[in-house]
């Protein structure tokens, strides 16, 4: 295996597959502070050079956390199709990507490829592609999952209404909910985070838009996103949840942190098609984001972009309904500037897809990053483009219980104007009876809550 090059008369030797993974990353901040990044865009350029010449079989062959020292990289090596990887295996990074983005090369060809991938290949094809690419190759990819209403249709747009409150405070999450949905969001997921993760509280705010739901026969699902294992108490107890949601990462030091493993999301899952609300078979929600290994000092000396490969290669062991992205949520010490979130949110939908996965993108940014809601557009824009399944609602684009800045219920109705795009499907035909939309666009309803009283 090569791990050396010269460029400009200057010779470039790297130490292994992860060294050469995380210099040919785009410049992130999280990476420089873990020390991780290339030295200059020289170095960049020579680690992108031996990257495109490597056969994936030397990637399979040298995993960047070792097998039997990580639960992620079980999973990942565990669940890929070996037939399918011994077809490709003698290819090289930049045949890969030649491949994927070949006008004879479509979902059919790319959705069963993906299976012998491991995540660190997908991963390493995006650092060889530039913003067009990785737009060109998600179009190509579009997922469909199934939890009450099915997402993913091609032409098709959905958000998650995030009737988020400081203090829970249920009159003002419903008034928040009733705005969202009156700007035709939540066909993705109504989801809550809670101030208060108590199973009681949590129990509450479940029944709450469960009834809410019933009342008005909206075609959705409800979440809210407390940890894992206090859902799964909830959900013994009785409260109705069609979606169960976590936060997974890269490494299994970072899920140790969540304070989750496999055998938690198997034990949910299970308890989810038994005892949850929704027709399924899709009924996991997960959330991720390029950075959070590194927050938690957990990054095991792999670049950003490896571990959030990663954390699809995870994901995709439990098959859910819906995997949103909210890499620059964490700020500027992962991602400084709007360039970086920008970058990282086009990697990180094409590599989602790639796996398999249903995905979501959440173009977010904090107050104390170098972005604003420019940066947040373009983002939106491109990944609309690009084709996510879904983006978050959030009143105002202001998240006042998170703190920070996500794509508002009016931003959501401008990106499906923009492209043509329609709600989920039993989603839009709710619309239409309320008389919130019609011929897919918005009436003089929308925004009125009173069609609610």
């Amino acid at each position: 295996m090569k791990l050396a090059c010269i460029v400009r008369k200057q010779h470039y030797q790297f130490t292994s597959v992860r060294d050469v993974l995380a210099k040919a990353s785009e410049e992130k901040s999280g990476d420089h502070m873990s020390k991780l990044a290339a030295n200059s865009a020289l170095e960049r350029m020579a680690a992108k050079v031996v990257l495109s010449e490597m056969q994936l079989r030397d990637i399979y062959e040298n995993p960047v956390i070792p097998y039997e020292n990580d639960e992620v990289t079980r999973i990942i090596y565990d669940d890929i199709n070996l037939s399918i990887y011994d077809e490709i295996k003698n290819w090289t990074v930049g045949e890969l990507r030649e491949y994927i983005l070949s006008f004879s090369t479509g979902m059919p060809e790319l959705t069963r490829i993906s299976r012998g991938l491991t995540s660190e290949m997908i991963s390493a094809t995006a650092k060889l592609m530039s913003s067009i690419d990785l737009v060109m190759a998600s179009q190509k990819m579009k997922h469909q999952a199934y939890c009450n209403t099915l997402i993913g249709e091609p032409g098709r747009l959905a958000f998650r209404c995030q009737p988020n409150h400081p203090i829970d405070d249920p009159d003002g999450i419903l008034a928040s909910m009733k705005e969202g949905l009156s700007y035709g969001s939540g066909d993705a997921v109504i989801g809550i985070n809670p101030n208060n993760d108590s199973v009681e509280s949590v129990t509450k705010l479940l029944k709450m838009t469960h009834d809410f739901m019933q009342k008005w026969e909206i075609p959705t699902q409800n979440c809210v996103l407390a940890h894992i294992t206090t859902q799964m108490q909830a959900l013994r107890g009785g409260a109705p949840i069609s979606l169960m949601f976590q936060s997974l990462a890269g490494s299994q030091r970072a899920n140790d942190a969540f304070g989750v493993n496999k055998e938690i999301l198997d034990e949910a899952m299970d308890l989810m098609l038994r005892k949850g609300t929704a027709s399924g078979p899709n009924v996991m929600y997960f959330e991720t984001g390029q950075g959070s290994e590194v927050s938690l000092d957990s990054h095991e000396g792999v670049d950003m972009q490896t571990l959030e490969a990663r954390t699809y290669g995870f994901c995709r062991h439990w098959k859910p309904f819906m995997v949103n992205n909210v890499s620059g949520f964490i700020g500027p010490e992962t991602l400084y500037d709007g360039r970086q979130m920008i970058r990282a949110d086009l990697e990180d939908l094409f590599m989602g897809k790639l796996h398999g996965l249903p995905m979501g993108i959440a173009p977010t940014y904090t107050n104390h990053m170098y972005a604003d809601q420019n940066d947040q557009e373009i983002a939106g824009m491109l990944t609309t483009l690009a084709g996510a399944n879904f983006y978050m609602g959030v009143p105002g684009g202001d998240d006042v219980m998170l703190s920070y800045q996500d794509t508002s219920y009016h931003d959501d109705a401008s990106y499906r104007e923009l492209l043509g795009l329609r709600p989920l499907r039993e989603f839009e035909k709710w619309l239409e009876k309320m008389g919130i939309m019609e011929n897919g666009r918005l009436t003089e309803r929308a925004g009125d809550l009173t069609i609610f009283d």
